[in-house]
């Protein structure tokens, strides 16, 4: 079990970077409203531009602590709980603004895998 779980903390650690690095200037089928950016997605949900700034930096540090955890399970509980809560504020936001379910699909699904990390740590 403890490979099944380093491995979701790489796969879900490695999906926020990718996000918040390397595609936050590209259009992908999962942004909010008709957004082709992060900045233009929080704009959607009628957040403030700072937002971003302050979402990313979190989701940035969560997601390097969660995978930084393999070799330090200590920071496992805080980085996968402080990311799923973040991760159900992103599907709230889908919902908010009536966006067909589809595009809260990976939220969802990451948050399901923090969901897992966490309670199979205290098992």
């Amino acid at each position: 079990m403890d490979i099944a779980i380093m491995i979701l903390q790489g796969i879900v650690g490695l999906s926020i970077l990718n996000v918040w690095l390397i595609q936050y200037n590209k259009a992908t089928r999962w942004r909010g409203g008709n957004a082709t950016t992060i900045l233009e997605e929080f704009e959607a949900y009628g957040l403030p531009a700072w937002s971003c700034y302050v979402i990313g930096t979190l989701k940035v540090v969560l997601a390097i602590m969660l995978i930084v955890a393999i070799w330090y399970p200590d920071l496992k509980l805080v980085a996968a709980s402080g990311l799923a809560l973040l991760l159900a504020g992103s599907i709230s936001m889908h919902f908010r603004i009536s966006d067909p379910l589809i595009k809260s699909f990976p939220a969802a699904l990451f948050m399901v895998m923090c969901l897992v990390i966490i309670f199979t740590d205290k098992v």
